[in-house]
């Protein structure tokens, strides 16, 4: 997820969200007619599905990216600078976080390491290739997002090209996708009209890309098994509630994310009716409960901060590790990430990727169990 700010209408949130549904359910209708609600192919013969996986394969954007983001410089590539990484390993890797991200918890709750980041490939054991790989980018999107970077449906370009790549191809069989989408084709389209109408009518074109990513995961790749993650309260990162001096949330941008969940549920339902190819790894029950409006802090949640990040840039339009040209801080940052739940504007800290983690851990062991 970027930086960028939406800032809807209500009325047109509502007409958006009933237009989105309609215009997703005659196609996702078909689909369900051509293949009976049954995938038409896999990879995943023999494997005996136990609650672990062998490899697993990452696609997505910030929340998700373990290094795959290139150093451009301090402004454009803030994760490879301080503070960033200050909590895990203690120095920058790429990760949008003071420590471990989405990723790192997934594949622990799989039961095996952090997938090697695409880019770093080349310096990583054989053994620890085995195990999958991670092509999420920063600022990455479904569709094109205007950052240059690879989208989802590039990044599964280079995976098929590795995989194809790979001797002992045949042998694999508890492979798990794992697909993470945070917002970032919404934060382009609202950025770019100045408007969340805009970013809000845009759910129909998102999700359909996003169908056809999972479809083509399932059906050409050979998935057995995919884990799609919905979106999180995105009214409720520092991007939004810094004008409301953290006190609060964003409604508005609350509501474009809950009808981009419902359609993308809708979809779902479609494509896999008896849940056993898809998960719905749901981010944003568990990102609510520790920074909706009803969280004031201490005593509502294990997190001080529920809305204040750590990492709090001076200027509204700066970022966490911004520096003047005599290299003097141009942020504030905490005494403690563990007491907040977001690290800088958008992304969440190490502790809040682990107390979110808690929730999807069981859910994720019984679909590697089925």
């Amino acid at each position: 997820m970027d930086r960028r700010r939406l800032a809807p209408a209500a009325t047109m949130a509502l007409l958006c969200l009933a237009a989105a549904l309609l215009a997703l359910s005659p196609a996702a209708e078909a689909e369900e007619q051509r293949t009976g609600g049954k995938h038409t192919s896999g990879s995943g013969g023999g494997c005996a599905w136990s609650g672990k996986a062998s490899s697993v394969w990452v696609f997505g954007d910030s929340y998700a990216d373990t290094g795959n983001l290139g150093d451009l410089g301090r402004e454009l590539t803030h994760a490879w600078y301080d503070p960033y990484g200050v909590t895990f390993p203690g120095r920058p890797t790429g990760r949008f976080s003071d420590g471990r991200v989405l990723t790192d918890f997934i594949a622990g709750a799989m039961g095996i390491p952090t997938p090697v980041a695409y880019k770093l490939r080349r310096g990583a054991a054989a053994g620890l290739l085995s195990r999958g790989m991670n092509f999420a980018v920063g600022g990455s999107g479904v569709l094109d997002t205007g950052y240059l970077q690879r989208n989802i449906s590039a990044q599964i370009d280079l995976f098929q090209g590795q995989r194809a790549a790979a001797a002992d191809n045949a042998k694999r069989g508890c492979d798990v996708a794992v697909v993470v989408v945070s917002g970032n084709d919404y934060a382009y389209v609202a950025d770019k009209d100045n408007s969340t109408s805009a970013a809000i009518a845009y759910i129909p074109t998102v999700v359909r890309g996003l169908r056809e990513q999972l479809r083509r995961l399932r059906d050409e790749v050979g998935m057995r098994k995919v884990v799609v993650t919905n979106l999180h309260p995105m009214g409720c990162t520092p991007l939004f509630t810094r004008p409301l001096n953290y006190t609060g949330c964003d409604a508005l941008a609350n509501a474009g994310a809950a009808q981009h969940n419902a359609a993308l549920q809708s979809v779902l339902a479609a494509l896999d009716p008896t849940n056993a190819t898809f998960l719905l790894l749901d981010l944003n029950a568990p990102f609510a409960a520790h920074v909706s409006d009803s969280v004031s802090g201490a005593g509502d949640s294990r997190f001080a901060e529920p809305r204040r990040p750590c990492c709090e840039s001076f200027a509204a339009d700066g970022y966490c590790g911004q520096q003047d040209d005599g290299g003097e801080r141009m942020y504030a940052l905490c005494a403690d990430p563990a007491k907040h739940f977001y690290w800088d504007d958008v992304h969440p800290t190490q502790a809040a990727w682990a107390a979110v983690a808690e929730s999807f851990r069981p859910k994720i062991q019984e679909f590697l169990s089925a």
